[in-house]
């Protein structure tokens, strides 16, 4: 507050679908409908572990960014690099589409910043204001492609 940027105090150790299974769902239909991409991860039974979404719009003043929308592992199987799989995935598939950047709105705890942190994400050279009026705790970062 005050100006300054500060971590908040969000639970994203949810066993289940964080937001519930319908968000998610909704969410990764209209992806996909609007010519964006979802890729899923799966464990030996078939079972749906993770997730990741980029949208295939561009926007920004000064490059393209295209929106990482959603990326999601459950609470068991994380720290074992399918986030960063996931990740890697969709970056390449934005760079196919000619992106700049990819541009994420990232929860505000301490364990969602630092993983971006580490896979080479920085603060966003811009501010979108529809996402920072829909969630003004939200990081907005990038990625180079």
């Amino acid at each position: 507050m005050n100006g300054k940027r500060q971590l908040v105090e969000i639970n994203y150790q949810d066993s289940d679908w964080a937001n519930g299974y319908d968000d998610h769902y909704n969410r990764l239909r209209a992806t996909i409908l609007s010519e964006g991409v979802a890729i899923g991860a799966f464990d030996e039974s078939g079972k749906l572990i993770g997730f990741a979404a980029i949208n295939r719009e561009f926007f920004g003043e000064h490059v393209k960014y295209v929106l990482l929308d959603q990326l999601f592992v459950s609470l068991e199987h994380r720290n074992k690099g399918i986030g960063k799989k996931l990740f890697l995935i969709v970056a390449e598939i934005a760079r196919e589409w000619q992106a700049d950047k990819l541009f994420i709105c990232a929860g505000s705890a301490e364990e969602t910043v630092a993983f971006y942190f580490a896979l080479g994400c920085k603060e966003s050279a811009e501010i979108n204001k529809k996402f920072y009026e829909n969630d003004p705790r939200d990081y907005q970062l990038e990625f180079l492609l």
